[in-house]
């Protein structure tokens, strides 16, 4: 289904621990901390100001910070490969880069990468929520290695084309992407707006050839209407696109407004939706829930940072929120925590499976890292990665109505899993007509479905 993908990014290291959660590419779960930051080095004075510098930086945060996913970290080896490679000698900045980048890929781990000056430049683009491009979010298979569509953000090229989550992308231009990291096929398909670029997708077994005009691209975080169903049932219908920085206060707008409007109910649709940042998720959480745990964090030490409900729910009624394979990392912790507090159900598809959470280090010759180092648990305690969350009632689409379907059409009579979800909301508000109380607060969503 053609539904909207952020292109999640971060800003300048100035800004200290800002955690954003996305899936692959740049729109990974981040932190941003100031350079530098790590152990003391040995020889500290023979590579200061020098390209082993950033080698050693790189090396002192997987050290002290990295949470081992894949399990082909080693803390002896990796001791054995600093000293190998603080005594080779670098001419330039792009020879310790590439040293950088040989000693990540020995963790096997697709979400630690290193950023040269220009790739993290471009996260900083990222943030300002406007791009130059076709709008598609990208992620790396770790498997298979291939270039997949985690989703196309709405109204850009990408979406209006009919690309799908779940498409692998074969070739650029022509170009193979065999081998290609995520950041390498976002350099090729960013571009001056105007120009073309074509796109392979193998889908079920075929190759497409997808040509696409790059344009500029304005990210808006929250669509909502009311829809008034056949019975006369007001249902409040808002679309989170994204976790952004105006996320929180875009929602805050959407439910008092629909509350105003006299909605009865509300269908929070968060398909496609790859993340972004996580206050946002936390704060956004906090506007439909009164109480209880929305997530919490672990690191490799096994410490736990956990995040609760503050009493500030904008609304008790009842709520369904639409997932799909699309609904990822920040939409997890969202949903995660509406389920597992039984304050909504969750209406579709298992989501994406984005569990872990990265920092991004800005380092002393402008470039950058992303390093994973905790994992987020739902509410219960459940570790998603990999396995996604399974939703309450499952809401399948068609070939068919993903090829047909507008975006116009998407919270209407016209979108199958939204007219599932719609249903679930109207049962749950009968139930409680038929003198079952429904409290947000409690757990007794499930008597009252």
């Amino acid at each position: 289904m053609p539904l909207p993908r952020i292109h999640s990014s971060i800003g300048r290291q100035s800004t200290p621990w800002l955690i954003l959660l996305g899936v692959g590419g740049v729109s990974t779960a981040v932190a941003l901390a100031t350079p530098g930051m790590g152990l003391p080095s040995s020889n500290s004075t023979a590579i200061i100001d020098s390209p082993k510098e950033v080698i050693d930086q790189v090396w002192q945060i997987v050290y002290r910070d990295y949470l081992d996913s894949t399990g082909k970290y080693n803390s002896e080896n990796w001791q054995l490969l600093r000293k190998d490679l603080l005594t080779k000698s670098y001419s330039a900045p792009s020879e310790a880069h590439e040293a950088i980048r040989g000693m990540l890929a020995s963790l096997d781990d697709p979400y630690t990468r290193f950023l040269d000056p220009k790739e993290f430049k471009e996260m900083q683009i990222d943030t300002s929520g406007e791009l130059t491009g076709v709008g598609i979010q990208l992620s790396l298979d770790k498997d298979t290695k291939e270039l997949l569509v985690v989703s196309p953000i709405n109204g850009t090229p990408a979406s209006e084309a009919g690309v799908q989550p779940k498409d692998v992308i074969v070739t650029i231009d022509g170009q193979s992407t065999k081998g290609m990291s995520t950041q390498d096929a976002v350099r090729l398909i960013r571009g001056q707006e105007g120009t073309k670029v074509t796109l392979g997708l193998r889908r079920k077994g075929k190759v497409l050839q997808v040509p696409l005009i790059r344009a500029r691209i304005e990210i808006h975080a929250v669509d909502s209407q009311l829809n008034t169903t056949k019975d006369g049932i007001k249902v409040g219908y808002i679309r989170l696109k994204q976790f952004n920085a105006n996320a929180s206060k875009d929602m805050h707008v959407a439910i008092k407004k629909l509350e105003g409007d006299g909605a009865e109910g509300y269908v929070l649709d968060l398909r496609g939706n790859p993340g972004g940042l996580l206050e946002a998720s936390i704060d956004i959480a906090r506007q439909w829930l009164d109480e209880g745990i929305i997530v919490s964090t672990k690191t490799r030490d096994g410490i736990k940072d956990v995040r609760r409900a503050n009493g500030n729910a904008l609304t008790a009624r009842p709520v369904v929120v639409l997932v799909n394979e699309g609904s990822a990392s920040a939409s997890e912790i969202l949903s995660g925590a509406l389920q597992d507090n039984q304050r909504g159900l969750l209406v579709g598809q298992k989501t994406f499976g984005k569990g872990l959470v990265q920092s991004v280090r800005g380092l002393s010759d402008g470039s950058g890292l992303t390093v994973t180092i905790a994992k987020y648990l739902t509410p219960s305690g459940t570790d998603i990665h990999k396995n996604g969350i399974k939703p309450d009632v499952k809401a399948m689409i068609s070939n068919d109505e993903i090829k047909n379907i507008t975006l116009e059409q998407l919270g209407t009579e016209k979108d199958s899993q939204y007219v599932v979800a719609e249903t679930t909301l109207i049962k749950a508000m009968r139930k409680a007509v038929d003198g079952i109380t429904y409290d947000p607060k409690g757990a007794n969503l499930s008597s009252a479905l």
